[in-house]
């Protein structure tokens, strides 16, 4: 340590800092990222052994990977992150590469809310255009020549023929809750495929434990916790093990493109509501091009629900006074004929809110 300094509230360079003053040290640390919240500092020569009690890093309970829109940005983005980390302990990030999307970040989040407010101060502080994939977890793949892989992107899920098995991360989770809300939070664990194992009252709040696939948890649970509980409800979790699960690979198709950013795996019985809620939540935020644009939702060669976004059109009859109809039909034939070809080799252009905005919806 090179010095130490109080504020007084001007700085003031002391030997010492004792309990309940406010300072700070200047030391030869080569990188910020080497130090965080929460860390003991303690001499070199004579180190304590235990860090000091009473500080708990925050975990994170939404996982998604962040890619910067254009490629030359990741340098930018990655220096942000840095910032952002600094005064954010809640938010971790990890190098990630997606063969669609290049290179990008698998980021660490508290729920969507805060995903989303980190996205928004990328933009606006640091000028940044980004992609945000749909939240997932580490998933275990067995396949059928006995080897086990494990994949944390959809996208790189083997083909469903080799796949013997998936199994997926579960947790424990504790939830406190006052008593009035604790009907609304029982249902919402039950609605994610939960197992309560535990109920007791501790004054007139509710502690409640339940086993839910860490699944259910990333897309939107924490923010759906606080909304059913008006806020008053905490949660905290611990990883427990892996268990077998009937997951499939959803894909969201954009004239009939698949958006890797919006791939996930789900549980077979809720991808068909999830399917069709984010393909009706797709076709209000997409706005109308000069082609029809179909949106899908799709497992494998079957899809499982579609909107349609109208293409917008000329009225190229208008100039047409009376006279026969045929000449009013050949003209919207051959303006059906142009739409089709563009449609073939038309460009949709999605809106970065879009994203986010697909991953909020109620299935």
């Amino acid at each position: 340590v090179e010095r130490v300094v109080f504020f007084t509230p001007k700085t003031q360079q002391i030997e010492e800092l004792g309990p309940g003053e406010i300072g700070f040290i200047t030391a030869a640390i080569k990188e910020v990222a080497d130090t965080r919240v929460g860390d003991t500092i303690t001499d070199d020569r004579k180190p304590i052994r235990d860090m000091l009690p009473g500080f708990k890093p925050a975990i994170p309970v939404v996982f998604c990977g962040l890619f910067p829109v254009d490629a030359n940005d990741f340098e930018s983005l990655r220096a942000a992150m840095g910032k952002l980390r600094l005064n954010d302990a809640s938010f971790s990030f990890e190098m990630e590469t997606s063969a669609a999307l290049g290179f990008g970040f698998r980021c660490g989040f508290l729920g969507l809310l805060h995903l989303e407010i980190i996205q928004e101060r990328l933009q606006r502080e640091f000028d940044l255009n980004l992609i945000a994939t749909a939240p997932s977890v580490i998933y275990k793949m067995h396949l059928t020549d006995g080897q086990v892989i494990e994949i944390h992107n959809p996208i790189d899920m083997p083909d469903v023929v080799k796949i013997a098995e998936i199994e997926e991360p579960w947790i424990e989770a504790t939830i406190l809750t006052p008593d009035e809300y604790l009907g609304s939070v029982l249902k919402l664990c039950q609605d994610r495929r939960g197992s309560q194992k535990e109920l007791t009252y501790v004054g007139n709040r509710a502690m409640v434990k339940y086993e839910l696939p860490l699944n259910e948890v990333v897309f939107d649970f924490y923010d759906r916790l606080k909304s059913v509980s008006k806020g008053y409800a905490s949660f905290d979790y611990h990883l427990t093990d892996y268990k077998p699960a009937d997951l499939v690979k959803m894909q969201i198709l954009v004239n009939n493109e698949p958006v890797d950013a919006l791939s996930m795996l789900v549980h077979r019985q809720r991808a068909e509501g999830r399917g069709r809620a984010m393909v009706e939540k797709m076709k209000e935020l997409i706005s109308p091009h000069m082609f029809q644009i179909p949106i899908q939702a799709a497992i494998g060669g079957k899809v499982i629900a579609r909107e349609t976004v109208r293409a917008l059109r000329k009225d190229v009859t208008a100039k047409c006074y009376g006279g026969d109809i045929t000449r009013k039909r050949k003209l919207l034939e051959k303006q059906k004929e142009g739409k089709k070809k563009m449609r073939q080799f038309g460009k949709v252009d999605i809106p970065q809110e879009a994203f986010i905005a697909a991953l909020k919806v109620d299935s």
